[in-house]
């Protein structure tokens, strides 16, 4: 047995070392049994270009995989969706189905679906690889659709450089627009990437883009791998909004979801072909008891051959620059990580790991970074597995990134149990930087979660009800002061401790004001809370936009200023005082918690220098008090051996200074 990075650099895994080596191996072994005579695992997965519907030269050809069917015929719009003879695909085999039309026979969207038989019964399906479906405005069925314009969409700019350090706006694009309903591509483009693009993000998150029946889901009840949800526009408007986003220098990149798959019958993948195993494990092992949606089962190489090829088609149809893995945590333990609190190592290696899953997931990146090496992948996880964001060769599973989890949860659970006096930066300073060494990891202060319905945003927490009718600019509210200023600390705060990049969600960056919750029964179909309201941010008397400001500002320091070449190094953590001063780099950052008391000439070491402002939370231009000039230079005096620096440092503020060195 070789000796592997990972448990070199981590003595704590040394007791593990024959797990994680014989993971290695099996991954190893499985990319040699997929790649077989083809040059790379990227040449071997294209199922997408095989399965599903084609145009050829001379007409059309599909292709499907049901083991379990014994007859399957194409219905739709050409044949009055009924069962005819010259639709029927023969046995291809391998379980696979095929049929050959001639050109005519078919044309740009047509509605279609199969009509799959097996033993003892039979039913109609949306095939597997269906690139569009759509849902009937009346019967709100969903059917597959012929996707073949007349002219293919040109892309006009190329993909930005592969982002060292993601700056990660969260977005869903059906919800991103003000008014009662559906939101499209073309809107998102038109009216939400331009405020994306000022705040200076360099990444979008896009979520719920695979086809999915429920619009409640989040997009995470997927029934549609390879298609693009209907419900906000054409592939074609996908495209161009990527491509926009191109030309601006941001990347794209998609939540995906392989964790699981809706349980619809008649919309997704569930007893496909009458079976309860093809795509899943059988019985009870396939279904999430939490979500109740399909498991994937990632032992059976035809379901790693369509996942695989999934992430690739993504990637080169839509030129996607990478993924967010979503519900990684329940992938690889066999019990999703329900209830458990990951505290001990052994909870990682005790055999209640989905070995499959995680090979799956080995492979995944693999293929990924084969596929395009600038792409990014980013696992959400909770449980803290190790060796998940560092890569393959070294035992890892070749994420580049991993989602800070805690941090959230830090900060949800601060503003619920503590009071302000109680805010203890010693325990902030340890949260917000314990790190794995091995493993690049994504903060964030809030995401799309703590937005749901059943939570509150960190805004909501701070200020609740006077949210509804104090943040005119017109006059002082305490409660409304303390929100507006513990929430640009909190997230600078996060920014500035954040390990390798940072993300937010589409409107938390000016404190949108209400909780998301997607039409449904229980509100009457409605989308009130299913929007962005962004003229409040557009209000100049309003509050909100002093918080967009701020954020700005933070971003655009994070990016100019090279913020995460350095890791955090505390300098003051003084618990009564509630002050924290840690430098990073050049940059000093300076947070003062405490609700009541300023400190006149607040004395600390410091690098010899000149330090200018570059943001202050207290600032008149964000809606501080301006209590400090953020024009007047400091610099460092000299006493004892040491270089020091002495500032005012105002209550409830947080303030980030440059050393300059020239």
């Amino acid at each position: 047995m070789n000796d592997l990075k990972l448990w070199l650099d981590d003595p704590c895994l040394e007791p593990y070392r024959k797990v994680i080596w014989n993971r290695y191996l099996q991954a190893v072994l499985k990319e040699r049994n997929f790649t077989g005579c083809h040059a790379a695992l990227s040449d071997a997965c294209n199922g997408h270009l095989f399965y599903g519907l084609h145009r050829t030269a001379d007409g059309w050809v599909f292709r499907e995989w049901a083991p379990n069917a014994t007859d399957i015929y194409l219905l739709g719009d050409f044949n009055h969706w009924k069962k005819h003879p010259d639709y029927a695909l023969r046995p291809a085999g391998g379980g696979n189905w095929e049929i050959t039309l001639p050109a005519k026979a078919l044309r740009h969207s047509d509605l279609y679906k199969l009509w799959i038989e097996w033993p003892g019964g039979g039913g109609e399906r949306i095939p597997a690889y269906a690139t569009r479906a759509v849902q009937d405005t009346q019967t709100k069925l969903f059917a597959a659709q012929v996707w073949q314009p007349a002219r293919a969409y040109r892309w006009k700019y190329a993909a930005p450089e592969r982002v060292r350090n993601p700056l990660i706006y969260e977005a869903h694009i059906g919800m991103s627009g003000e008014e009662e309903r559906v939101t499209t591509f073309d809107e998102f483009r038109q009216q939400t990437l331009p405020r994306i693009i000022r705040l200076g993000y360099n990444v979008i998150q896009l979520m719920a883009i695979q086809e999915h029946p429920y619009y409640g889901s989040f997009g995470y009840q997927v029934s549609n791998f390879f298609a693009v949800s209907s419900r906000f526009g054409t592939p074609d408007a996908l495209k161009r909004l990527i491509d926009e986003a191109h030309r601006h220098g941001v990347a794209v990149i998609l939540d995906l979801v392989h964790s699981h798959a809706v349980k619809n019958e008649a919309e997704g993948l569930s007893r496909f072909d009458g079976s309860d195993y093809q795509y899943f494990h059988c019985g009870t092992a396939g279904t999430h008891p939490v979500w109740n949606s399909r498991l994937f089962d990632y032992g059976r190489d035809e379901v790693l051959h369509f996942l695989l090829s999934n992430s690739k088609f993504w990637l080169t149809e839509y030129r996607f620059d990478g993924f967010r893995f979503d519900g990684v945590t329940s992938m690889i333990y066999r019990d999703h990580g329900i209830g458990r609190d990951f505290t001990d190592y052994s909870l990682y290696f005790d055999g209640n790991q989905d070995e499959d899953a995680i090979i799956y997931l080995i492979l995944a990146n693999r293929l990924i970074h084969l596929v395009n090496p600038n792409a990014l992948t980013i696992a959400e996880d909770v449980s803290g597995m190790p060796g998940l964001a560092a890569p393959q060769a070294d035992g890892g599973m070749g994420f580049d990134f991993r989602m800070s989890m805690g941090v959230a949860d830090f900060w949800i659970k601060t503003i619920k149990e503590k009071r302000d006096e109680q805010w203890h930066v010693g325990d902030m300073f340890y949260e917000l930087t314990n790190k794995r060494r091995d493993e690049h990891t994504i903060s964030y202060a809030e995401s799309h979660d703590q937005a749901m319905v059943g939570d509150k945003t960190i805004i909501f927490r701070l200020m609740d009800k006077a949210m509804y009718d104090a943040m005119n600019v017109f006059e002082r509210n305490l409660i409304v002061d303390r929100g507006m200023a513990l929430h640009k600390m909190i997230r600078l705060l996060s920014l500035a401790t954040a390990g390798d990049g940072y993300l937010t969600f589409m409107g938390n960056e000016f404190g949108h004001p209400e909780w998301i919750d997607f039409p449904r029964e229980g509100n009457g179909w409605s989308y009130r809370y299913a929007r962005r309201q962004w003229s409040l941010a557009d209000n100049p008397d309003l509050r909100y936009h002093f918080l967009r400001d701020f954020e700005e500002g933070m971003i655009r320091i994070a990016a100019s200023e090279s913020l995460f070449d350095a890791r955090p190094h505390v300098i003051v953590q003084h618990i009564a005082d509630q002050i924290l001063i840690f430098k990073r780099g050049d940059l000093l950052f300076v947070f003062n918690f405490n609700p009541a008391k300023s400190f006149t000439n607040y004395r600390f070491p410091a690098e010899a220098g000149k330090y200018i402002t570059l943001l202050d939370s207290d600032a008149p231009s964000f809606d501080g008090f301006g209590r400090v000039d953020t024009s007047i230079p400091h610099f460092t005096l000299y006493d004892d051996n040491t270089h020091f620096l002495q500032l005012y440092i105002p209550n409830r503020t947080g303030r980030a200074l440059k050393r300059i060195t020239h």
